[in-house]
């Protein structure tokens, strides 16, 4: 068997039904090679998503240069931006991808610092705010004042993890809907809080919420404004690297609440 596995052989498993130690042995090594197979099934999945998310934009690209090139289209400047911005979505995706890389390995330089998560959360508002008020959304902040809660982190990933929950939820909440940023002390340090009062998310779903790619619904694209999928598995290893937890709590139709709990900042 050993030397089936090593040959790539996944599948091999040894005989568990003699008793004592060799049992035992046996056991653990079936084990080991059951997390090498799903190991092997999700580094297959990670290629195949990756290829899927490159496609689209790389056929477009290519689609609106033959296009010119053999005078189907003129090259005007609609043309050119558009394939700018397919450019642009394979530069964030390949950004993407090295940031969950590097957070997954444990080698993602973070700059520590203390932060007011009351300016970090009015940052966040700043930044979504005209979005929000186009797509007829309310968007509010609830915080200690300014000073009164401060954590130990790195303030421009820790914005990065909130623009990445605004920006969900700003696809899934339609107008007429809140968005709502809370900060409060907790009894090991603080959290967070983003919910909307969008369309929720199905119990089914909720465990792949952080996987790599995932979407609710499969037939998103990014042509819809439904990013790579990688925003909120970027969310939970950035959280994890400042040695917090972030969840998550939905229902269809109740709206989203994700929680990030930090430590708090050493004196």
């Amino acid at each position: 068997v050993t030397e089936a596995v090593a040959g790539g052989d996944l599948t091999a498993r040894m005989d568990t039904v003699s008793d004592g130690r060799f049992a035992q042995l046996a056991r653990s090594l079936n084990h080991m090679v059951d997390e090498l197979e799903r190991a092997e099934g999700r580094r297959r999945q990670l290629t195949a998503d990756i290829a899927h998310e490159l496609r689209t934009p790389l056929h477009i690209i290519q689609g609106n240069l033959e296009g010119v090139l053999d005078g189907v289209y003129e090259p005007t400047e609609a043309h050119i931006q558009n394939t700018l911005e397919e450019t642009q979505l394979l530069a964030r995706l390949v950004d993407d991808l090295g940031t969950l890389s590097l957070a997954e390995s444990g080698q993602l330089p973070l700059i520590l610092e203390d932060v007011d998560l009351a300016e970090l959360l009015d940052d966040v508002a700043t930044s979504f705010g005209s979005q929000a008020e186009g797509a007829g959304i309310a968007l509010v902040v609830t915080a200690p004042p300014a000073g009164a809660l401060v954590v130990r982190g790195d303030a421009l990933r820790l914005d990065q993890v909130l623009s990445n929950l605004v920006a969900n939820a700003l696809r899934h909440t339609p107008a007429g809907g809140t968005i709502a940023l809370a900060a409060a002390p907790d009894s090991t340090g603080a959290r967070l809080t983003v919910a909307d009062s969008g369309e929720g998310i199905p119990a089914a779903d909720l465990p792949y919420v952080f996987d790599r790619f995932w979407r609710g619904d499969p037939a998103r694209s990014h042509t819809a404004g439904a990013g790579a999928g990688l925003g909120l598995a970027i969310a939970q290893k950035l959280v994890e690297a400042h040695a917090g937890i972030i969840t998550v709590d939905s229902a269809p139709g109740a709206g989203t609440t994700f929680t990030i709990m930090l430590p708090a900042a050493p004196p």
